[in-house]
């Protein structure tokens, strides 16, 4: 009995990682898009922090280039993007530091 347990136990803890993931694609922004974040403060392009449409500011979550393999850990400390099928908004230095240009394909998950 106690094997099942731990079977559903490991099945349950796979699962949420999963649902804790998003692929998609990322684009980068900076002051252009304003000088304010939604979270409170001055937008800061050589800060490690993104824009997400629904998770909570502070929230850290690691952004893996999924044709590198690079992966970069950020704060959420704006809301965006507001373009359709993207996932996350990065600074520049967040770009920079998983090598990718204006849009890449991402994959997002909470730390």
């Amino acid at each position: 009995m106690l094997w099942l347990i731990m079977y559903i136990a490991s099945l349950l803890t796979t699962l949420m990682g999963v649902a804790n993931a998003e692929q998609g694609v990322a684009s980068r922004y900076g002051r252009d898009s304003g000088k304010r974040v939604a979270c409170g403060g001055q937008l800061e392009e050589s800060a490690l922090t993104a824009a997400h449409k629904t998770l909570p500011c502070g929230t850290r979550v690691r952004v893996t280039n999924t044709h590198n393999g690079q992966s970069v850990v950020v704060t959420i400390n704006d809301r965006g993007p507001f373009v359709r099928g993207r996932v996350i908004d990065l600074t520049p230095a967040a770009a920079r530091a998983i090598r990718m240009n204006d849009l890449g394909s991402v994959s997002v998950r909470r730390e």
